[in-house]
């Protein structure tokens, strides 16, 4: 073969590819966009039993095509605190049964139950449609899973025209060959193989279309096809990997499940390994009247056999694994708690709902289940707030930034807060109340928002101690002292507040936060005209002035969202 020729086939090799590809992301994306949203609640509510978290993870799977867009949604929720580690190894078990229908799509409609060409009027019938065209995103999305399943047809067929006739290289066909030669050797092979093209393409779809391709052409034989397959089992856990680095600990965990799942059903399988083959190859010879190690030529020979008894390989893999290890979930979290370790800081950024779980039809208990998780809000900022000293205090740039990177983080959690604890409030809100549960349910609500900003003001303080350092503006110890004396005025009111969330609203004595409010204002009026004073004398520059003014501002406008959480708790019950 020469060097233009091996351009040629790459060249069509990698068009054919791209063409599967697109048709792929197009089909999925389009399906994501049709039911994503309904997607997410159900995966969001996946935290009951082992089976039910199997069977969301592949009802979802399914749905939307895409294992590697579950297994991320995973690791994100793990991240948000709206899935548990256990719950999210359960639905990620399920993904790796939903993502067999894509086998089952590529090699029945791709290569054995069709023809490519039957793809084309499909394409042409999907585009002449009035979805695709339609005004509504609904439609629309519907139109672009249809044109996306058509070129992932188009891009199958292209794939197997793409694959030049090796009979015409005998070199090539000796080296694959030889590759298959050294027995349980060559499956360890083929399964790195797999595992490293699978980590490439990201996409474990593709993979499985070429090695179909390549077993079907009479490329490798059904063995090595196996184990390619293998080794796209794990190679897919590299999406999930990734999206997990940035991540907190429970995120790692979940996507290094995944890959512990994975290598061990490979592991178990290499045990099993020729028993299982020959189980496959009965059950296809059964039902499509040929054997998959039946030679091109020889009697009894089928094209069929191939694209169904790999898929077949491959859905009976993954069943049988998740049914095996999913009795030893808890074994799976001890071994992914061992892989990556706690630490307190990424413990310490993990919010999840304590109070707010399942849907309780009477809304006495969903409110009682939402003030105390105002509760918790209301710690989470009195822990934020707690962070500000240490950003004077620092000693070195490290230090500084660790502690500010530690207050965005917190601000980060307060906005989740606000977003999911409103929701379920809003959702309570649409229920069948009574006069006075509706003046709870508004009560909390502006509870919550002013919380949210005041999460969001402490945010602010910390910005302006970094443009303070950064500037390199300097505050004599007059000044720090004014804003020590700030500080603790305010966090006095922090906790007056805290003990009136943790109160019956009704018996909220509002008296002390007044008080307290009062007091943090007089003291920034005190400030303000020191501060007006010391301009006029010109005791210190314009930076120092204006950093030195922001900051008494900033916690003056803190302590006006404190007291404005004490108001909403009582004057909606006046």
């Amino acid at each position: 073969m020469s060097f233009t020729e091996i351009l040629i086939v790459i060249i069509n090799f990698a068009g054919a590819l791209a063409v599967f590809l697109f048709g792929m992301k197009l089909m999925s994306g389009g399906l994501q966009k049709f039911a994503g949203g309904k997607m997410r609640t159900v995966m969001g509510k996946a935290t009951g039993s082992p089976l039910r978290g199997i069977l969301t993870g592949a009802a979802v799977t399914m749905a939307i095509q895409s294992s590697s867009a579950t297994t991320v949604m995973v690791v994100s929720f793990v991240n948000a605190g709206l899935l548990t580690l256990g719950g999210a190894i359960a639905v990620i078990m399920g993904a790796n049964i939903g993502t067999t229908a894509t086998a089952w799509i590529i090699s029945l409609l791709g290569l054995g139950g069709g023809d490519s060409a039957f793809s084309l009027p499909m394409l042409l019938g999907a585009l002449s449609l009035p979805l695709m065209f339609a005004k509504r995103d609904k439609p629309r999305s519907l139109g672009e899973f249809v044109v996306g399943l058509c070129l992932l047809l188009v891009g199958m067929g292209l794939l197997k025209q793409a694959m030049p006739n090796l009979e015409e290289y005998p070199a090539f066909l000796e080296a694959l060959a030889r590759l298959e030669g050294y027995g349980f050797w060559s499956v360890l092979l083929f399964i790195a193989v797999g595992t490293v093209l699978t980590c490439v393409v990201q996409a474990s779809a593709a993979m499985m279309a070429i090695t179909l391709v390549m077993c079907y052409n009479g490329w490798i034989g059904f063995d090595a096809a196996v184990a390619l397959v293998l080794g796209e089992n794990i190679g897919t856990t590299i999406t999930a990997n990734l999206a997990a680095m940035v991540a907190n600990v429970n995120g790692k965990r979940a996507a290094r499940a995944h890959l512990v799942f994975n290598v061990l059903g490979v592991l178990l399988l290499l045990t099993v390994f020729r028993p299982v083959l020959d189980l496959i190859a009965h059950a296809t010879e059964a039902i499509m009247g040929s054997n998959p190690y039946t030679a091109v030529g020889e009697p009894g020979y089928n094209a069929a056999a191939i694209p169904f008894a790999l898929p077949l390989f491959h859905t009976f893999f993954n069943v049988t694994n998740t049914f095996i290890q999913s009795w030893f979930i808890p074994v799976l979290i001890r071994i992914v708690n061992w892989l990556v370790k706690d630490s307190p800081e990424d413990e310490e950024y993990v919010y999840r709902l304590k109070y707010i779980g399942s849907w309780m039809n009477t809304a006495e208990i969903n409110m009682q289940a939402a003030e105390r998780e105002i509760g918790e809000f209301s710690k989470r900022v009195l822990r934020m707030f707690s962070f500000l000293p240490s950003l004077r205090t620092a000693k070195d740039d490290a230090e500084f930034d660790k502690t500010l990177e530690r207050i965005e983080k917190y601000e980060e959690i307060t906005d989740r807060m606000e977003m999911e604890i409103a929701g379920f409030l809003t959702r309570i809100a649409e229920g069948d109340l009574s006069h006075k549960g509706s003046q709870r349910i508004s009560a909390m609500l502006c509870a919550v928002d002013n919380l949210e900003s005041i999460g969001d003001t402490i945010y602010q303080i910390a910005l302006t101690r970094r443009n303070k350092r950064e500037d390199a503006v300097h505050f004599d110890q007059h000044l720090n002292d004014n804003l020590a004396q700030m500080t603790a005025r305010v966090q006095h009111a922090l906790d007056i507040m805290d003990a009136n969330i943790n109160t019956e609203y009704s018996h909220i004595d509002l008296e002390p936060a007044e008080q307290a409010e009062a007091e943090v204002n007089e003291l920034r009026d005190q400030l303000r005209n020191e501060h007006l004073e010391a301009l006029k004398r010109g005791a210190y520059g314009f930076g120092v002035g204006n950093a030195y003014s922001s900051l008494y501002a900033l916690y003056e406008k803190l302590g006006d969202y404190v007291i404005n959480v004490s108001e909403a708790l009582t004057v909606k019950f006046k």
